[in-house]
């Protein structure tokens, strides 16, 4: 994985004079891949280590706390992703009111020369930034004449239909249960992350156990039952199926969302273990149903048919073979 720095200040020396990315990244899908990969590349033809620059949280829940965004990927899970894009680094430097008053002159002289001495910035080609979104791309890019470190800035990315890949598309897609489409707009299954916890253990007596998740209530996928990938910590890989709602058959009292997955073929104690589970088929929607044995009839059903999906799978990409796919020992 990538180095974590919660903030410029404390980035370390030996990084500093490298190329940098900068980007919100949310989801970190195909378009921004090709912001990244130019990173990556330039970093590699100048000997020079290859840093993201990112904010957290993301700006748009610090304007508006009152609806916060469905974040693809949260910090952890950022990192994590572009680790396996070949990072050395990921700044996720606070994001704040205060912070986005600042000039434009401040961002570059303070933030890209002081505390990161960039050799080079590369970043979308409308990226803005400072006070009153100054910071225009040509004000970068003379900014870096000025200062002494190129730029690059990178077009937008359209899918094989013409269309641009963007974060609210992904978020689109998940809304409506279109996994397969979010797995080709990001390049990679789309996965959560959460700590393993005690739920009412009902499944355990249906010969269903599941490992339970409650994800943060911004999160708008669509409920149903999915067939996944499951990771554990240790990176070991399992498949399962999974359950995402209000489990309106034995819950009356609409009750939070979880994620409920029933791994195949495995027994042991997840609780406490911070878990990945990768999202690869939506099976159907959520039912209630008039009492335990015709759910426990169609939980059969529902197994055998994630079994056959996940069977058939294969890697969109080497980074969903690292992401979905390989055992880590």
């Amino acid at each position: 994985m990538a180095r974590r720095f919660h903030d410029v200040s404390g980035f370390a020396g030996e990084l500093k004079g490298g190329v940098v990315a900068i980007g919100n990244f949310d989801g970190v899908h195909r378009g921004h891949q090709a912001v990244l990969a130019r990173a990556t590349g330039t970093a590699a033809s100048l000997g020079a280590p290859a840093s993201v620059l990112t904010f957290e949280p993301h700006p748009r829940t610090v304007f508006r706390p009152d609806h916060p965004v469905f974040r693809l990927t949260p910090a952890p899970m950022k990192a994590r992703v572009l680790g396996q894009l070949g990072f050395d680094a990921v700044i996720e430097h606070p994001f704040s009111k205060a912070f986005s008053s600042q000039s434009a002159q401040e961002f570059v002289t303070k933030i890209l020369c002081g505390h990161l001495g960039v050799r080079h910035v590369v970043t979308g080609f409308d990226f803005h930034f400072g006070k009153g979104r100054e910071g225009n791309p040509d004000y970068l890019m003379q900014a870096g004449e000025q200062h002494g470190f190129g730029v690059t800035l990178v077009d937008a990315f359209s899918d094989e239909n013409g269309d641009v890949v963007s974060s609210s598309r992904v978020r689109e897609a998940l809304a409506a249960g279109d996994v397969g489409l979010a797995a080709g707009l990001l390049g990679y299954r789309y996965a959560v992350s959460a700590e393993i916890r005690h739920g009412k253990k009902l499944g355990r007596t249906l010969g269903y156990p599941t490992a339970n998740m409650a994800l943060p209530p911004e999160i708008a996928l669509k409920p149903g039952i999915y067939a996944v990938r499951f990771r554990r910590p240790n990176g070991v890989v399992h498949d399962g199926v999974a359950s995402f709602g209000r489990r309106p058959t034995v819950d009356e009292d609409g009750a939070d969302l979880l994620l409920e997955t029933y791994l195949f073929d495995f027994s042991g104690d997840l609780y406490g273990e911070t878990c990945t589970v990768s999202l690869v088929s939506y099976l159907r929607g959520e039912e209630k149903f008039d009492g335990l044995d015709p759910l426990v009839a169609q939980m059969k059903t529902d197994e055998a048919e994630a079994k056959a999906v996940l069977e058939t799978i294969t890697p969109l990409s080497p980074l969903d073979a690292a992401l979905t796919f390989e055992t880590v020992t």
